[in-house]
């Protein structure tokens, strides 16, 4: 059945555990992550960003989820989300094609820029029963700064700040920032752990974290503790994928590309399981 992230990470809040939100960009990995949904019983979101839409078509690949999680998923609760809206047209864009959640992230901006586009994101999604999510604090990429000169401080969520900004906005999940970071960026040493529960403190709704594709259980663990209910998984999809392709293409002769994409999309899955069951999601579709 087909949700918008609110339902299923305050599900997921009140359960103790975080449900996985994993970026597709084509039909395996689609399929890869709906399969391990429904092996592991797991709720699960389905996203994809501006990029993908530019790639495979923003309504083409949005139906495709949707067909897919209907079709093969009826019973097992999944989200179709937004990633990464960077402007107020993607969302409206997305809300339209049929989205029932996205993203405005206007982490780049400044606090009072992202607070007014922020309202009105909201503002339209509420027409429409859509789940929003906001962004406050940063996370960094590789390539927009070196490693050695980040001032995590500067990137970090402000709780008294993050109190404020859903209050303002009235936002239903939100992407806070401790230390964590996207793709192959070295992140800080250790999370802020007492960062996340003061956030967590002064605001009641899930918390995301976007940025962990390579957190061992230790660190999962202990932020779904402290109020994480939502663990945002890219790069460890990619990696998935390309090894299972290297790992046929390297060992065979093989044409079929059946086969050849079967094969990374087994990969995938299976990387996709491994995270459900360390955020603890297997099982909770019932």
């Amino acid at each position: 059945m087909i949700y918008g992230t609110k339902e299923l990470l305050e599900s997921a809040r009140q359960g103790g555990y975080a449900v996985g939100a994993f970026n597709t960009i084509n039909v395996e990995t689609t399929r890869a992550i709906i399969d391990a949904a429904l092996e592991e019983r797991s709720p699960v979101i389905v996203q994809m960003t501006e990029k993908t839409f530019d790639y495979a078509g923003g309504r083409a690949i949005f139906q495709y989820v949707k067909n897919v999680a209907e079709f093969y998923a009826s019973d097992i609760p999944i989200a179709i989300h937004l990633d990464h809206g960077k402007s107020f047209e993607v969302v409206e864009r997305s809300i339209e094609i049929g989205f029932p959640s996205v993203m405005y992230d206007g982490s780049r901006k400044s606090y009072a820029d992202n607070v007014r586009t922020m309202k009105k994101v909201v503002a339209l999604a509420r027409t429409k029963g859509v789940s929003v999510q906001g962004e406050l604090g940063s996370v960094p990429y590789l390539g927009e700064i070196s490693m050695e000169d980040v001032d995590w401080n500067e990137y970090m969520t402000d709780p008294e700040q993050a109190k404020d900004f859903v209050h303002e906005t009235g936002i239903d999940t939100l992407a806070v920032a401790i230390g964590n970071a996207h793709g192959f960026f070295r992140e800080r040493n250790e999370p802020d752990y007492e960062r996340l529960s003061a956030v967590a403190k002064r605001v009641s709704l899930p918390l995301v974290l976007h940025g962990a594709s390579d957190w061992e259980s230790d660190r999962v663990t202990e932020v779904i503790k402290r109020g994480i209910s939502c663990f945002n998984v890219d790069t460890a999809v990619r990696l998935a994928f390309i090894g299972g392709l290297r790992k046929i293409l390297d060992s065979s002769d093989e044409t079929d590309l059946r086969k050849i994409l079967g094969a990374a999309r087994k990969e995938t899955r299976e990387a996709v399981q491994k995270k459900m069951r360390m955020f603890g999601s297997s099982g909770k579709a019932g």
